[in-house]
């Protein structure tokens, strides 16, 4: 069956099951299959390698940087925790690493996976706190240990014998969109009622200038809570490949949630005969589907990255057919590089709920670049 036809036949069925006020969300003509040529860019596969790094969009700015260890020589995985330590250290960006976005109680937790093509080894952490780098502390535990997965307070002490210095990831401006978070929730952590700010609910946190200006941001990650997630796969001349996943999970969390980016499988697979996928997005979605290996599987059958990516958004969609009212709520986006430098990502919705269009980030040897992603649905989707 082509996957023209296996695509018609699902959104045929999912017409004919859902009730006709929902069918307009998923009535939509599917998205052609990407060639080369269009906005996937995707090569034609040979027997020749070529070095290749694929990321999440917030890695855009560091691809140089991990290119230039894949054109030096270096190891595949280096050049991926190249990019993506780089956005850890960022206190700028919210959605991993220093300055990432805290649970319920205000404590940032973070959460990495690491898989090494060449020596298909793979390593995890979760639930870490006061690390910065757990991308870092994931390498350690695939080099250092016996084990592939270490969570919470056993985490932090293994990152803290092996050298990695404890600090406060808590930046100001997380900190006060915390508060402001509370605040929202909770009349409690709201002015009195007998105070001339009641009724201005960021009033009391943004007392200077210089957090006024943050104004803007916090009341977006108030109303929009962040899922974050950096994936960064990288592939040299030789066809070796590697990937790493990292993130500070959704904000507001449940102190304790994991999400798919430590999951081998789910926010990051790695096989070195055949390619690499990761994700970011709604992770609890990811998981159900184990995203990461059900792409690298499709292209082992023969399917083109975009196409593998989906798949599984097919899948994720799939599990919403009883409520599709629901799939709208939130988003997800894949991304996979096989060994022969082909790429692609796809998203379930094409843009993101303030309208921008979904896009990821590829660094083919001479230049960086910011390209379109391939949607399941080509709609505003959400954030949930």
């Amino acid at each position: 069956m082509t996957d023209w036809t296996r695509r018609k036949f699902f959104f045929s069925t999912l017409a004919g099951a859902f009730a006709a006020s929902t069918q307009r969300l998923f009535g939509a003509t599917p998205p052609p299959t990407a060639t080369a040529g269009a906005s996937s860019a995707r090569p034609a596969v040979s027997s020749d390698f070529r070095p290749i790094i694929v990321s999440s969009a917030n890695g855009f700015e560091h691809l140089d940087g991990g290119m230039a260890i894949l054109k030096s020589g270096g190891d595949t995985l280096d050049a991926a925790l190249a990019v993506v330590t780089k956005v850890e250290d960022d206190p700028n960006d919210d959605s991993v690493g220093y300055g990432g976005l805290p649970n319920e109680d205000g404590v940032v937790e973070l959460d990495a996976s690491v898989m090494h093509g060449p020596t298909r080894r793979a390593g995890a952490v979760a639930s870490v706190q006061k690390i910065k780098n757990p991308s870092l502390v994931a390498k350690a535990v695939m080099e250092k240990t016996n084990h592939v997965f270490i969570v919470g307070s056993g985490a932090l002490q293994f990152a803290v014998d092996e050298g990695f210095v404890p600090m406060n990831l808590l930046t100001d401006r997380s900190r006060l969109a915390w508060l402001a978070w509370k605040a929202q929730s909770s009349e409690n952590w709201r002015p009195g009622l007998d105070s001339p700010e009641w009724k201005a609910k960021l009033a009391t946190l943004l007392d200077t200038p210089e957090r006024m200006a943050w104004r803007e941001h916090i009341e977006d990650v108030v109303a929009h809570p962040r899922t974050g997630t950096i994936n960064c796969l990288a592939v040299n001349a030789k066809g070796e490949i590697s990937g790493t996943t990292t993130t500070s999970g959704l904000s507001w969390k449940i102190a304790g949630r994991v999400g798919d980016s430590p999951v081998i499988g789910a926010g990051l697979f790695v096989d070195g005969e055949i390619g690499g996928a990761g994700s970011t997005g709604r992770g609890e979605e990811n998981i159900k589907i184990s995203g990461g290996h059900t792409i690298v599987e499709m292209m082992r059958r023969g399917s083109s990255p975009t196409d593998a990516c989906l798949e599984a958004l097919h899948r994720v969609a799939r599990n919403y057919q009883a409520f599709p009212e629901r799939l709208k709520q939130f988003h997800i986006q894949f991304y996979a590089l096989n060994k022969h430098g082909e790429y692609g990502a796809g998203s379930l919705w094409g843009k993101h709920p303030n309208g921008n269009r979904v896009h990821y980030a590829v660094h083919d040897g001479t230049k960086a670049q910011l390209l379109p992603t391939t949607p399941l649905f080509d709609e505003v989707g959400g954030d949930y």
